[in-house]
């Protein structure tokens, strides 16, 4: 368990998905543009299993966006987006209707 102070310190955003593209030789990662309404990031994930690279695009996503830049695949991810594990066992990114703009915070 964590306390209600270390969980404020989450920066939970609504980021608009721009572009989705392979990583040579990775069969699970994306590598992930996202606009984050004053600044665009990149995220690498590994969800590629689980949606086609078209189908990302445009989508509005939650992401947690103050977490310190980590390496995967030689690639640096300058956020973490959300996803749930469903019942048959693919992850679903936690995503909200285009009515709420890239960068707006989740309280």
């Amino acid at each position: 368990m964590i306390s209600f102070q270390d969980w404020q310190k989450s920066e939970l955003k609504v980021a608009k998905i721009i572009v989705a593209e392979d990583i040579s030789g990775k069969d699970k990662l994306y590598k992930i543009q996202i606009d984050l309404g004053s600044e665009q990031r990149q995220i690498i994930a590994g969800i590629k299993p689980f949606y086609e690279k078209e189908e990302l695009k445009g989508k509005s996503i939650i992401v947690v966006a103050n977490l310190e830049p980590a390496k995967f695949a030689g690639l640096e991810s300058q956020a973490m987006l959300l996803a749930a594990k469903a019942k048959d066992g693919k992850y679903k990114l936690v995503s909200i209707d285009d009515s709420v703009e890239a960068g707006t915070s989740v309280e």
